[in-house]
């Protein structure tokens, strides 16, 4: 979990620019699947899907193979 956050930390700065964040619920080591809450801006924003997949969704996976996809919740 320490390198999701680590990964994440790297993403924050540029969503706190546009007033968001991000948080994670839960990731499943079983399935790959990250499930993080999308905070601020980024929770209605219209281009919030794009920012999960090829922003947070890459850079996490980029720095931790374990995470086969992100998802919101």
């Amino acid at each position: 979990m320490d390198k999701i956050n680590q990964a994440l930390e790297k993403i924050r700065p540029a969503l706190q620019m546009d007033g968001g964040d991000v948080h994670v619920v839960d990731f499943s080591e079983s399935t790959g699947v990250l499930k993080v809450e999308l905070l601020g801006m980024c929770s209605h924003c219209p281009m919030s899907q794009i920012t999960l997949k090829q922003g947070i969704e890459a850079e996490v996976m980029k720095a931790v193979p374990a995470v086969k996809s992100v998802i919101a919740v």
